[in-house]
C-alpha cells in the first residue's frame, strides 16, 4: 500500500518538471499564395487570410509587404521585398481594395492582356479603362453558418488616374447570398418612367 505522504511527494515533484515543459509552439500561418490570389487561382477562404496581414503592418512586413503611402484612397498598397510573377509580367508593387486584390503592373496599354485573358470591356475610354469576366460562381455552404451562398471569383483590369502608365490587374472575391425566387423583380431604371413633381 502507498502512503498517502509519498504519493502527495511524487505528485508534487512531477508538477514542476510539467509546468517547466515549453509549450507547443503555435501553428505557423499558412502561406499566402500570392501571384495563384491575383490570378483568381484561389478561393474566398484563401483571399480572407490577407485580413491579419492588411489589419496589422508589422504581420505585412513580416510577410514581406512592405506599406506605401496611400496614392489612392481606396486603396492600400505594398511594395514586395522580392519580385512575383503574375499574368506573364514581373512586380514588386500590390494594391487591395476591399474584396480585391491586384498587382500593379508597368504596363500603359491593358487592352492586349485583357484580350490575351478573354475579359469583356466594361469601360473602354482613352482616359478609363475596366475590363473583367466572372471566372468562378459556384455554390457553397457558410463555413460558419451552413447557410448556402454562391463564391464568385472576378478577374478584372484596369487603369486608374493616380497610376499613371500602370494597369491594375488582380481578382475579386466574394459570398453573395442566393437570389430570393420569390422576391419581386427589381424595377428597371431605362424602362420604369420616373414619378412626377
Amino acid at each position: 500500500m502507498i502512503r498517502p505522504s509519498l504519493l502527495l511527494f511524487a505528485l508534487a515533484a512531477a508538477l514542476p518538471a510539467a509546468a517547466a515543459a515549453p509549450a507547443p509552439a503555435p501553428a505557423p500561418a499558412p502561406a499566402i499564395d500570392l501571384p495563384a490570389l491575383l490570378e483568381c487561382r484561389q478561393r474566398v477562404a484563401d483571399f480572407a487570410a490577407l485580413g491579419p496581414l492588411l489589419a496589422d503592418p508589422l504581420k505585412a512586413v513580416a510577410q514581406g509587404w512592405r506599406p506605401l503611402p496611400q496614392s489612392n484612397p481606396f486603396m492600400s498598397e505594398y511594395e514586395l521585398v522580392r519580385p512575383i510573377q503574375v499574368f506573364g509580367h514581373s512586380t514588386t508593387r500590390i494594391a487591395v481594395a476591399g474584396a480585391s486584390v491586384m498587382a500593379i503592373l508597368d504596363l500603359p496599354d491593358p487592352r492586349p492582356l485583357a484580350k490575351q485573358l478573354q475579359l469583356e470591356a466594361a469601360v473602354d475610354t482613352p482616359d478609363k479603362a475596366m475590363f473583367g469576366r466572372e471566372v468562378v460562381s459556384r455554390d457553397v455552404a457558410d463555413p460558419k453558418t451552413g447557410e448556402p451562398m454562391i463564391e464568385s471569383i472576378i478577374l478584372s483590369l484596369s487603369t486608374v488616374k493616380s497610376h499613371p502608365g500602370q494597369t491594375l490587374a488582380g481578382c475579386s472575391y466574394s459570398l453573395d447570398l442566393p437570389e430570393d425566387p420569390n422576391a419581386p423583380p427589381a424595377p428597371d431604371p431605362l424602362r420604369t418612367p420616373a414619378s412626377g413633381g
